[in-house]
């Protein structure tokens, strides 16, 4: 089914009519607070700022139908290119915002440190690219090709409707405002920022209150490992020496611990981040969190600390919150810290700066 411009407003509206006023409340410093309250959408000002949906209109009016193309042929052929797309797309937000930094390939640059030594879907931004650069030659931005990117691929990533096309219901769509401009610098270093499964929640809060999000978008974006997969070098910690005690993470479900040994008798292999639809983007991730089914120590932790575990009990009873704030989360992730206008290039190669 196609997905109008109408629909992509509506989709937030009808979601957001059918929160129920005795949903669980959700927890803050300052006490309790409605959680229709906390649902939120960004400020236009913040949304907007030095970018717009009619970006390309005139200059490449083919581009989203492009990369929706090139993105679906690419995951029709590996299904785990879509996480990747999504982690991605983290990963570049995370050191000095969306610039596509992430894709610079040199020496001492961040895709060359070891936090992006398991990223994968550069070669699907390339191709993308390169179609991009035929049509429409040194006017679009690999910034704006990521971010569609990683929208494109969790759609495509959600589940199946009743055969005439996407359960409207169930997509997490949003619109991607374009104009983001490449950045020129990417230092390997700075990726030491960037969360790997180990922090503790205060820190994953830290983290994201000093990119302007909040611990709505924590949780809510924590949701994406709903599809996707790790290596078991990132878990064997909590399967057997948890933080030195010679004993496994006493939150693991001992069903699901027993299943991780043996699936990961080696670090090298890979295991899914949902145990339960991992090929699927849906909100069972939570309802793992709540059977202590959480691959990784971070997104277990969401669901004992005080300040996230009324959120994830929200979303794993209502699905149609997640699709819809996820849009919303991932619209702000999107757009932060952008360069625009001077700020930055159209790089006609996304792997170097421009001569």
């Amino acid at each position: 089914m196609h997905l109008s411009s109408s629909c992509c407003f509506l989709l937030p509206i009808l979601a957001l009519l059918s929160i129920s006023a005795s949903t669980a409340q959700y927890v803050q410093e300052d006490g309790l607070v409605d959680p229709l309250t906390y649902l939120e959408n960004p400020s236009l000002k913040e949304m907007f700022s030095g970018l717009s949906y009619s970006y390309y209109h005139h200059t490449c009016s083919d581009l989203e139908a492009i990369i929706n193309r090139k993105v679906k042929e690419w995951i029709d052929k590996d299904y785990t290119l879509a996480a990747s797309l999504i982690r991605l797309h983290f990963h570049d937000f995370a050191v000095r915002g969306c610039d596509a930094s992430i894709l610079l390939d040199y020496p001492g640059s961040e895709r060359r440190a070891d936090a992006s030594k398991t990223l994968k879907g550069f070669q699907v931004i390339d191709d993308i690219k390169a179609e991009v650069e035929r049509k429409c030659p040194k006017t679009v931005s690999c910034a704006d090709i990521l971010t569609a990117a990683a929208r494109d691929a969790t759609i495509l990533s959600t589940a199946p409707g009743d055969g005439t096309g996407l359960d409207l219901a169930r997509v997490p769509f949003w619109m991607v405002p374009y104009g983001r401009k490449d950045g020129r610098v990417s230092i390997d270093k700075e990726t030491q920022t960037v969360p790997m499964g180990r922090e503790n929640v205060t820190s994953l809060l830290e983290f994201f209150q000093s990119k302007g999000l909040n611990v709505l978008d924590l949780v809510v974006l924590s949701g994406a490992h709903t599809i996707g997969m790790t290596t078991c070098s990132a878990i064997q910690h909590r399967l057997y020496d948890f933080h030195g005690t010679g004993k496994p993470d006493p939150s693991i479900s001992p069903k699901y611990l027993n299943f991780l040994r043996r699936k990961c008798r080696w670090a090298s292999e890979y295991v899914d981040l949902d145990a339960t639809t991992p090929r699927t983007f849906d909100a069972v991730y939570y309802k793992n969190l709540q059977h202590n089914m959480g691959l990784l120590a971070t997104d277990q932790m969401l669901v004992s600390d005080s300040r996230t575990s009324d959120l994830v009990a929200t979303l794993a009873s209502n699905p149609s919150i997640f699709y819809t704030q996820f849009a919303l989360s991932m619209e702000k992730l999107g757009n932060t810290q952008v360069l625009t206008g001077e700020d930055g290039e159209i790089r006609v190669n996304c792997n170097f700066v421009n001569p």
